[in-house]
């Protein structure tokens, strides 16, 4: 979800987003993100940058037809996915087509707030936080989760690097923008900024596998935003490309696949 305002896929890239991105990463730490707030019975939950809707479902499952869940995403497509596998597992969320930062709903709407691996992308996030504080009913708790900074996802660090040397610093700025809110500190003071109180961030950390790097390309051109296409690269270029991320990566190889670490901030906090 890059940039906000902005950020619309191509066709069957949301599809793909939901296959293989989806199960790798986000499911995992939808349940992290969920965990940290213990839905209870009747809790109206509102999912912001919804993508897919993987945080929404897995909301939607823990409280079994007794609260309200909604996503928000400005992205079509991505809701287009969300609602037919929503439909497809039965679950009952509302999906609303709509911008973060102007949340479409009344003062106090919501018991839980989350957003997972968007606000970092937001153009403007102390308006987003702020609207997430004043749809909070009080004492509602909000979870957020971000990338954490570069040196924790040396995936990023690699491909920004082979991607500037090779196609220009628009495409490195681009995979950048997944880490641009990776301190702590930073962190905090958004959400305590925004009317929060009670903050807290904390590290968590998970694991992603995937059969090669060039693999993981492929998942990320499939996915994403068209921000750079190392499939559209000269012969030449693409193989001193895949040669400097094959090496670049070549410490997270275990028996054969690409096993890459993926740290994250999750700050909790109260309205």
């Amino acid at each position: 979800m890059v940039q906000q305002e902005r950020y619309q896929l191509g066709a069957g890239a949301a599809e793909n987003y939901e296959r293989n991105y989806v199960p790798v990463m986000f499911a995992p730490l939808a349940e992290r993100l969920l965990d940290s707030v213990e839905l209870r019975p009747g809790d109206r939950v509102l999912d912001v940058a919804c993508g897919t809707g993987i945080v929404a479902r897995c909301a939607a499952r823990r409280l079994d037809g007794d609260g309200r869940v909604a996503g928000l995403d400005l992205n079509v497509r991505m809701l287009d996915v969300a609602r037919s596998v929503s439909a497809s597992e039965g679950l009952a969320i509302e999906w609303y087509e709509d911008n973060a930062l102007a949340l479409p709903f009344a003062d106090g709407s919501f018991d839980v707030v989350l957003c997972q691996q968007a606000l970092q992308f937001f153009a403007d996030r102390p308006a987003a936080l702020r609207e997430m504080h004043r749809t909070l009913a009080i004492d509602g708790l909000l979870a957020v989760s971000v990338s954490r900074s570069i040196e924790f996802r040396p995936e990023v660090a690699a491909l920004a690097e082979a991607l500037e040397r090779h196609i220009g610093p628009e495409a490195a700025v681009a995979r950048l923008s997944v880490v641009a809110l990776g301190s702590a500190g930073e962190l905090e003071q958004l959400v305590t900024a925004a009317g929060f109180r009670m903050v807290e961030v904390r590290s968590v950390a998970i694991t992603h596998r995937h059969a090669s790097v060039e693999e993981y390309l492929r998942l990320i051109e499939s996915s994403s935003p068209s921000t750079f296409s190392v499939e559209r690269l000269d012969e030449p270029t693409r193989r001193a490309m895949m040669v400097e991320l094959n090496a670049a990566l070549q410490p997270y190889v275990v028996d054969h696949a690409l096993v890459l670490p993926m740290a994250i901030h999750l700050a909790t906090a109260r309205k």
